[in-house]
């Protein structure tokens, strides 16, 4: 499923017209990268509170999508630093949605998509929002570019790492 970067023509500008257009795409990449809703929430909160104080300076309304999609890339990478910063300081947070700690999830979606998210999980973070970024929202090199602040070629590369990566976890790669 492609989602557009600009808004339709003759829709309203602002913040609430972009939450509309894209706000649950948005939350389903939050949960993808960082495996709970709670967290997910609060990044496109976040991202949203940040596009609606920032709208007034934007040049080009139509890169609203844009800017808040790397604003939730970000946000979830920030999540992930400070999940890490904890673990560390042994202390606990949350199980991720794809944990045998959540069986209503399991419930939800299939045992296949599971394993994919489980895989996902364990790739380091720039991986994980690449192979997202790109198998789930259907993002070109240079739009993956652009929400995450590499090159295009640094996208191709780092995707082919995560790929290679997830192909050993699933067996389908001679080690």
């Amino acid at each position: 499923m492609k989602q557009t970067t600009t808004l339709a023509a003759g829709e309203p500008p602002g913040v609430a017209a972009v939450f509309a257009a894209h706000g649950a795409g948005l939350f389903r990449l939050a949960v993808l990268l960082v495996g709970d809703r709670a967290t997910a929430e609060d990044i496109v909160q976040d991202a949203f509170v940040g596009l609606q104080r920032r709208w007034p300076d934007l040049r080009d309304p139509g890169r609203a999508p844009a800017y808040v999609r790397t604003a939730v890339v970000n946000g979830a990478n920030s999540a992930l630093r400070r999940r890490a910063l904890t673990r560390r300081l042994h202390a606990s947070h949350p199980p991720p949605i794809w944990s045998a700690e959540s069986a209503e999830y399991a419930a939800i979606v299939g045992e296949d998509r599971l394993e994919v998210m489980r895989a996902l999980a364990r790739l380091p973070p720039r991986r994980r929002a690449v192979l997202v970024l790109r198998y789930y929202l259907d993002l070109t090199d240079d739009e993956i570019a652009d929400v995450l602040g590499i090159s295009p070629s640094s996208v191709r590369s780092t995707a082919s790492r995560g790929l290679r990566t997830l192909s050993r976890v699933f067996g389908q790669e001679e080690a």
